[in-house]
């Protein structure tokens, strides 16, 4: 599997959530029929904060060869992060009425990059080497 169109994607999807996390809390609160207030705002602003660190984290990883034991941190780090993620947008769909098709697309996402990762972690990299 080549890992860098993984890390590459994963890069777009956490990077247009930390970009619009951290510069448009307000309208996405308002967007979602909440009101906006100081700690609602703020927790947006540094979950985009943490979106865009783990976009840095994959882009610059995306060179580096990642599976097994090589760049362990990172697959894990990353197979963590969208495993819970999706295990909690699971739990939450059921009980969601509004925006359920924000919900169930997030949920779709991040379970399908919670697998991509976990089969990065458990599997050795293939190298791909290139012939000049």
């Amino acid at each position: 599997m080549n890992t860098k169109i993984v890390m590459i994607s994963s890069c777009f999807f956490l990077g247009a959530l930390g970009i619009t996390f951290t510069f448009i809390p307000d309208e996405i609160i308002s967007s979602l029929s909440a009101t906006p207030n100081p700690i609602s705002i703020l927790s947006l602003q540094l979950l985009g904060a943490l979106y865009l660190g783990f976009t840095m984290l994959n882009w610059m990883a995306k060179g580096s060869l990642i599976g097994g034991i090589y760049n362990r941190p990172i697959a894990i780090g990353n197979f963590m992060h969208f495993a819970v993620g999706a295990l909690a947008l699971i739990k939450i769909i059921t009980k969601i009425h509004t925006h359920s098709e924000i919900v169930i697309s997030l949920t779709a996402v991040y379970f399908v990059f919670a697998i991509l990762f976990g089969y990065v972690f458990i599997n050795n990299p293939s190298r791909i080497d290139k012939k000049s």
